[in-house]
């Protein structure tokens, strides 16, 4: 639940362009403390993005991630920072050159600039001149979730920045908006991610206060069965929904690698469809002629 628009608001809000040269965590922590919210938007059609700015207060950041023209069809007018991942190309808006297409939904907007971040000695960072010289700072943070998350996995940028910013006790709300992890005809899972941790993690991050959700999260139903039956032990309860889930993921597996030999000749046909593709509906990077 949102704090009401009255509850701690600041005299000053951080001027347009204000993260440009930003790259120490305490700078990127002054940055923040200003705002009452902090929420963060993910790249689904779980929410309604246009319609965020009226359901919370001024004093609002919204952080969007990379590929904005998802989830927005006109100019955001709130306060906003681009969150910008490394890959090990760089930023892929770069180098499929969507700069600028992906920097005019801010032209209008109290927008802060661009947050370039990487988590892996393999992703590489861009300076501000490959984004079009629009105000970029940088977050370095190779390792950071070595020792946390899914080995062999990479976490996706909003959930590391949602732990990031809840570790730095900030006394601005955070919120997350579209966090839904759902696959959809529109939306697709990469598999680089742990979806699952993921949503496992926030999930106890929301119900302990440390973050919160647009929206809200629904009740706890294991929890209303413990309180029906507190004869039956919590663990007995979460180790006997484990094992239904796994074999429910089971049964889903064959399944799925029964499509996957059914779809076998399509994929064969739409790989060679890609490759024939004509080049001048391929984006092309920045000065490409």
């Amino acid at each position: 639940m949102v704090k009401a628009p009255g509850e701690h608001e600041p005299e000053h809000l951080p001027a347009r362009g204000s993260a440009s040269g930003l790259t120490a965590p305490e700078d990127w922590r002054v940055l923040f403390s200003p705002y009452s919210h902090i929420v963060l938007v993910a790249n689904s059609a779980a929410v309604d993005v246009p319609a965020l700015p009226a359901q919370y207060p001024p004093t609002t950041l919204f952080v969007f991630f990379n590929k904005v023209y998802k989830v927005l069809n006109r100019p955001f007018e709130g306060h906003a920072l681009l969150v910008s991942r490394g890959q090990p190309r760089g930023a892929n808006i770069v180098y499929r050159g969507e700069v600028d297409e992906v920097l005019s939904f801010f032209a209008r907007a109290h927008f802060l600039g661009i947050m370039n971040i990487r988590f892996n000695a393999e992703e590489r960072l861009n300076p501000a001149a490959d984004f079009r010289n629009a105000p970029t700072g940088h977050l370095d943070l190779p390792g950071y979730f070595d020792d946390l998350y899914t080995a062999g996995k990479t976490p996706t940028s909003g959930f590391a920045l949602a732990l990031w910013l809840s570790e730095f006790r900030l006394a601005a709300t955070i919120v997350l908006a579209g966090f839904s992890a759902r696959r959809s005809e529109k939306w697709r899972i990469v598999s680089a991610h742990d979806w699952s941790f993921e949503q496992v993690f926030l999930r106890l991050l929301a119900r302990f206060g440390k973050i919160a959700v647009h929206g809200g999260i629904g009740a706890n139903a294991y929890a209303g069965l413990s309180a029906r039956f507190p004869e039956i032990p919590a663990a007995d309860i979460a180790l006997a929904a484990a094992e239904v889930l796994s074999e429910r993921l089971s049964n889903t597996d064959a399944e799925v690698d029964k499509l996957i030999s059914l779809t076998n000749i399509i994929r064969t046909a739409d790989n060679l469809l890609r490759r024939l593709k004509p080049a001048m509906f391929r984006r092309r990077p920045p000065g490409g002629g």
